[in-house]
């Protein structure tokens, strides 16, 4: 894919386990991109009293205000897949997040080919040092940033 020319999306999730059988998605961000510009944002996060761990609760504790609250994984992945309108995907390409989309018909594709990296567990602390991003928790920023330098 020519990420210069064409539109795709970049996302991140974080869930509450490796299999959808077994836990939710608790926060869902993607950026959709046409070449590098920004055209839209979607960020969406499973209601707090569905969220049993407190450490999940303080996981996404930040900007509140800026998310939209759904009660099931599944509104939330229905509602992006009508945002994501079928475009590519690139991903972190881990088991959970390939397990969680796994029902999404996008192509899905690994950000991190696209920036000569492989997915390891401490890869976002990476991108941030090697590329000299400010760290946020936003980790869809960082790949969005990542990708910028990259390209």
């Amino acid at each position: 894919m020519d990420l210069l020319k064409e539109e795709y999306i970049i996302l991140e999730l974080i869930p509450t386990a490796i299999s959808p059988n077994k836990g939710d998605i608790i926060q869902l961000s993607a950026l959709k991109l046409k070449g590098l510009q920004l055209q839209s944002r979607f960020d969406e996060r499973l209601e707090e009293r569905l969220i049993a761990l407190e450490d999940f609760k303080e996981l996404i504790s930040y900007d509140k205000e800026e998310f939209k609250y759904k009660s099931s994984t599944k509104e939330m992945l229905e509602d992006f897949q009508e945002w994501s309108k079928g475009l590519p995907l690139l991903i972190l390409d881990n088991v959970y997040t390939n397990n969680f989309l796994e029902s999404l018909p996008n192509k899905k594709e690994s950000l991190l080919k696209y920036i000569g990296k492989e997915y390891n567990d401490h890869i976002i602390e990476d991108l941030i040092e090697e590329n000299n991003i400010e760290p946020t928790n936003y980790i869809v920023d960082i790949l969005y940033e990542t990708l910028i330098k990259h390209l």
